[in-house]
């Protein structure tokens, strides 16, 4: 009885190698990248620091409303190569893989980096990149300098309030 129960599991070990085998290799940089790693694609570091959500930018009468809601994220951006380089418009992607393009009005959106943003050799672009999107899960795809080579990081949804204070009413 010994014998069998060697030989099959010696059998069921022998289909896990061949299939492992099998498996598609990825190669390391189709890997999706998490917030706060350092994501390096051509010339240009990536670094996604935080995200919030939020249903308008500014106060009162002059607030700008979203379609759905503005999905800021916060992002640091190196330049490690040797000439002055433009950093590529960044993307969302949604788990079935539909695709959402950065705005390009910053109206009210606070430390905006920018839609056409420039950066010397060894300077750091930071700010907020912004979106109009329905709250879930995104990937953020960034770009080498000539939007060849792309990589993904997740965003996890997060679910921390944007509502304003409610006003308590003095007696």
């Amino acid at each position: 009885m010994h014998t069998l129960q060697s030989s099959v599991g010696g059998g069921v070990l022998a289909c896990l190698a061949v299939l492992a085998a099998c498996a598609p290799v990825l190669p390391p940089d189709a890997r999706v990248h998490r917030m706060g790693e350092r994501v390096t694609v051509g010339s240009l570091v990536y670094n996604v620091f935080e995200d919030h959500w939020r249903a308008q930018l500014g106060q009162g009468t002059d607030a700008r409303v979203p379609k759905d809601r503005f999905f800021l994220i916060r992002v640091n951006v190196v330049n490690g190569g040797a000439t002055e380089l433009m950093v590529p418009t960044m993307t969302l992607i949604d788990d079935a893989g539909q695709t959402y393009g950065e705005l390009a009005d910053g109206d009210k959106v606070p430390d905006w980096t920018g839609y056409l943003r420039k950066v010397k050799p060894a300077e750091t672009l930071e700010g907020n990149v912004v979106f109009d999107v329905a709250p879930k899960h995104y990937r953020l795809r960034v770009s080498d300098e000539t939007s060849q080579q792309t990589r993904d990081i997740d965003i996890p949804l997060s679910f921390s309030s944007d509502l304003p204070d409610i006003p308590v009413q003095q007696q």
